[in-house]
């Protein structure tokens, strides 16, 4: 199948301790001019095209105390919200310097955008501009202290060899405002790094291919899900085709929520590329037995009915590493522009085989590199490396699994 470009919001359970949701927005758009001097110092001529504009509409917090209350917390807020949109379009520490006092997390800012920018200029990338919208999850206020939980959608749009495409990305921090002589300052910030969170944590077993249970031959199965929706399930039948165009287009469709037909977790990256892969016409492969297979089946009576494989990013790698006649299988790439779409890459943040990611390729950047989705932090038509995540470490190693035309 030919390789499409790249031209072709997760809504999460709302908290009840919190009646209403906040949203900020920013909008930034600049040029960025880069120069090599003979030193190989890389410097930026920053031109703002566009002022940037922010809008906020904060409702009152839900404790009676706290609407009467001045809630002068908020410009602080607003301020960071605009500035840390201009350093995405700029990839630009110095733009949030003077905003908080947390030297830790400034430190860690300008690493992050610093490998950003080097990496957007070896594939020719230019920022035309950027969208960066901050919804509030959670508010804990003290007499002199502010916590935030934000959930950051940045939206970028982006030109390379003469093609566009935008790239969007949830980040989510938790930010300390506190109170000095009246005047709110951000004293910390925090990202909270959701993808490198596996589900089950350290309990799950070694997934090892070794140790992985003997599957037994798939079997008949009802299962829990509506079977209007999931057609051809019952037949295993060999020889059928990965439908690629439709994995995209559910991958498209869930990227940023999820599908209620399905549960969904608090780390639900492989559960939702196991939905996508499912959503191209692979036949599950059951056997109700959860450390072996490929299954979903749902919840009933409070108990889980699907396999690791289904929802656990090491042991969907250990599954497609192992060969079979049939189903969903995978051939193992070196190189990331191997794969096409509907493949899959899983994700060692510390280099020790503990995959603890997963996503999904779903277009290709003008240079055809992948560009991948996800849903546990939740992306769509990002640069496959994750260079822009804080989970990110100089010791990170992926795996690309190509899935295989025939199922």
């Amino acid at each position: 199948m030919s390789r499409s470009s790249a031209n072709t919001k997760r809504k999460p359970k709302k908290d009840p301790r919190v009646k209403k949701q906040a949203v900020l927005h920013a909008t930034q758009g600049t040029r960025v001019q880069s120069q090599r001097q003979s030193n190989n110092y890389i410097s930026h001529t920053l031109q703002q095209s566009i002022i940037p504009v922010i809008k906020a509409s904060l409702p009152p917090l839900s404790s009676a105390n706290l609407k009467e209350r001045k809630l002068d917390w908020k410009p602080a807020l607003q301020q960071y919200i605009t500035r840390y949109n201009q350093a995405e379009t700029d990839q630009f520490a110095p733009r949030l310097n003077d905003l908080y006092s947390d030297e830790i997390h400034q430190e860690r800012v300008e690493e992050r955008l610093e490998r950003v920018r080097e990496r957007e200029l070896l594939r020719g990338i230019h920022a035309e501009g950027s969208e960066t919208k901050a919804e509030i999850i959670q508010v804990n206020e003290l007499d002199r202290e502010v916590v935030v939980h934000l959930r950051l959608h940045v939206k970028r749009r982006l030109q390379q060899d003469g093609q566009q495409y935008i790239e969007e990305r949830h980040d989510h921090e938790r930010v300390w405002l506190m109170n000095d002589h009246d005047k709110w300052l951000i004293s910390k910030i925090e990202p909270i790094m959701l993808e490198r969170k596996p589900r089950f944590g350290g309990a799950v077993m070694d997934w090892n291919s070794e140790h992985e249970a003997e599957e037994e031959p798939p079997v008949i199965a009802v299962p829990y899900l509506n079977t209007d929706l999931i057609p051809n399930f019952r037949r295993v039948t060999q020889g059928k085709r990965y439908r690629r165009d439709l994995v995209v287009a559910y991958a498209d469709q869930w990227w940023n929520k999820g599908n209620p037909t399905y549960d969904e977790f608090d780390s639900n990256c492989t559960n939702y590329v196991s939905q996508c892969i499912f959503a191209g016409d692979v036949p599950m492969i059951y056997t109700n037995r959860r450390d072996s297979g490929w299954w979903y089946k749902g919840r009933q009576q409070g108990k889980e009915w699907w396999s690791y494989s289904w929802a656990v990013s090491k042991a969907l790698a250990s599954l497609l590493m192992k060969p079979r006649k049939q189903g969903l299988r995978a051939i193992e790439k070196e190189y990331a522009d191997e794969l096409e779409l509907g493949d899959i890459i899983v994700y060692d943040w510390n280099g020790n085989t503990r995959y603890q990611h997963t996503t999904i390729v779903t277009a290709f950047d003008a240079k055809g590199q992948p560009l991948v989705n996800a849903n546990t932090t939740a992306g769509r038509h990002r640069y496959w490396d994750y260079k822009d995540s804080y989970a990110w470490t100089p010791n990170t190693h992926y795996r690309f699994f190509h899935i295989t035309d025939y199922v």
